[in-house]
């Protein structure tokens, strides 16, 4: 169980000094410290408090504690990266706690019972325009209406959703359970205007009467090369190309297929064609399996569904029916490059997946907002452009981009933007030290491997668009749960009572943590020496 917020610590007059011996010169005190799962998290979620909620069948109270952070546990239990997952500690045990499947399994617990978020009580009669209606901006949207703000949203495509919806095949994320997760937020009072273009974004501002604007478009446009042949009508791009398929819209791709790129956008634009019928998928990328921009388990996937990664290859050419590609090989400083080696590739159609930009045409009038190269806006610490009042996230800013990132920008905005309505400035919360596995005492821990998710076979997946991954059953979620160390934080074991020669340590109740008689406490550091999750620390005693 995780530390509740009622008082845990010892006097606050206390140093930072280690000692004991036969004269009391410190003392035990409860200390809150940062899981390395938290730490890593690019939503901000507080992993480590909803684990412990569900480790106690607390469904609706781990869903309730996830959504403080990311109003999208369904979404993000399913396309996630989980770096959460890689920073665990329980790695160097066996395996790593299996996250998100636990939030998968929260957040479809949620859509399956309907659970509602709760809509604020007093308001603060300040009006929100967001532009876009993709993860950041429906994320900015639902924090800021949970402040009392009243917020619409913009969007210009038919559907909210924005690369979720037209950007990630429906095998990795259904979507009626995004549609689930959008309308919940809509239910919130958030008003999303579909088919809306901002051509003018200070006319609309004014038009509006909106205190303050987020900027969420996103980056749709696709980056160009400057290939001979590319004009020809055998070339498409991925963004356009997967918001096809999305849409429903007829895509023709012959009966061999390749794909120019090494990223995520490469492997679903790869496993898409698969999907839609072609006989022969290859992905052309210009460096080694090493140092693909994509996730390792992404290409693990697409060979395993029989698509071909020719690596270290850049294309020269495109004719009629084949690709001219040279040979690449890494130099001494880790770098591709050409070895004049070239080879032909037969291909109907050539994808283009090198990345995208962002379209930010529609800001040209604000002279004080600074657009990037690639159309991305600047913004500063506050996530405020060169304009007052104006803000921007997501893709639209710098920094690393995936659904994930967008949603920790989404709140993050959400909370600077209330703060400079109030005309403040907003301050992150102190963030303790993390807890490393070497902090843990795991005497009586064993090991316990995770629980993979369940898969379609190979066999069934390539012909249709069914979702390959399976959720945890209840069991399964359960056992996941209890897997956590609760790195940093107490979670009521109860051994430091136990371990207490003096028994000087008292249960307050559950979930309400320990009290210790310090006019009794010998500072023999026993329950320092025990607590399993190194929450506990020994603290100098000020005369």
């Amino acid at each position: 169980m995780s530390k509740s917020s009622k008082d845990m610590t010892a006097p606050p007059d206390l140093a930072q000094e280690h000692a004991t011996g036969p004269v009391r010169l410190s003392i035990p005190v409860y200390q809150n410290h940062l899981p390395p799962c938290n730490k890593a998290c690019p939503a901000g979620e507080n992993i480590q408090a909803w684990l412990a909620l569900s480790q106690a069948g607390k469904y609706k109270e781990a869903w309730q504690s996830l959504v403080k952070n990311n109003p999208f546990p369904a979404v993000s239990g399913r396309i996630c990266y989980h770096d959460c997952e890689t920073a665990c500690n329980r790695t160097e045990m066996d395996s790593a706690v299996n996250i998100h499947a636990v939030e998968r399994f929260l957040g479809d617990k949620a859509l399956e019972e309907d659970w509602s978020f709760q809509r604020p009580i007093n308001t603060s009669g300040k009006r929100i325009m967001v532009v876009g209606a993709g993860p950041c901006g429906l994320a900015a949207a639902y924090h800021l209406t949970l402040m009392g703000h009243r917020v619409e949203i913009f969007e210009a495509g038919p559907v909210a959703g924005g690369m979720m919806q037209f950007g990630i095949p429906a095998y990795r994320l259904p979507r009626s359970v995004l549609e689930a997760e959008v309308w919940r937020i809509e239910r919130l009072g958030v008003d999303i205007h579909l088919n809306y273009p901002i051509a003018d974004l200070a006319s609309e501002q004014s038009q509006g009467d909106f205190d303050a604007v987020l900027l969420a478009t996103g980056a749709r446009l696709s980056n160009r090369v400057d290939i001979p042949g590319c004009d020809t009508q055998k070339i498409i791009h991925a963004i356009g190309y997967l918001n096809d398929v999305a849409s429903h819209q007829p895509v023709k791709l012959g009966r061999r297929v390749a794909i120019y790129g090494g990223g995520n956008t490469a492997m679903d634009a790869a496993r898409t064609a698969r999907r839609l019928g072609a006989d022969e998928t290859m992905i052309i990328y210009r460096n080694d399996r090493e140092h693909m921009a994509a996730h390792d388990f992404e290409a693990e996937e697409a060979l395993n569904e029989d698509i071909k990664i020719h690596w270290l290859r850049r294309i020269r050419e495109v004719n009629a029916d084949e690709i001219k590609v040279e040979v690449m090989e890494i130099g001494a400083d880790g770098i591709p490059v050409p070895t004049g080696e070239v080879e032909l590739l037969e291909a109907d159609t050539l994808i283009m997946a090198i990345g995208q930009n962002v379209d930010s045409a529609f800001l040209k009038s604000i002279a004080d907002i600074r657009v990037l190269n690639d159309g991305s806006i600047e913004v500063d610490n506050q996530f405020m452009t060169g304009k007052a009042g104006i803000f921007a996230g997501g893709d639209m800013v710098p920094g690393e981009r995936s659904a994930t990132h967008a949603f920790g920008h989404g709140k993050r905005a959400a909370r600077c933007i209330d703060a400079w309505l109030r005309q403040q400035t907003y301050v992150s919360e102190n963030q303790s030290t993390v807890t490393t596995f070497a902090d843990l005492r795991l005497a009586y821990r064993s090991d316990a491997p995770g629980k993979l998710q369940d898969e379609e076979p190979i066999a069934n997946r390539v012909n249709n668009f069914q979702e390959i991954v399976h959720s945890l059953t209840e069991s399964e979620a359960l056992f996941e749960s209890r897997r956590c160390f609760s790195c940093g934080n107490c979670f009521e074991c109860d051994g430091c009572m136990a371990a207490c020669p003096q028994k000087v340590i008292d249960k307050v109740g559950v979930n309400c943590g320990y009290t210790i008689n310090y006019s009794m406490c010998t500072g023999c550091a026993v329950c320092v020496e025990q607590c399993p999750a190194s929450a506990m620390e020994m603290t100098s005693e000020q005369s």
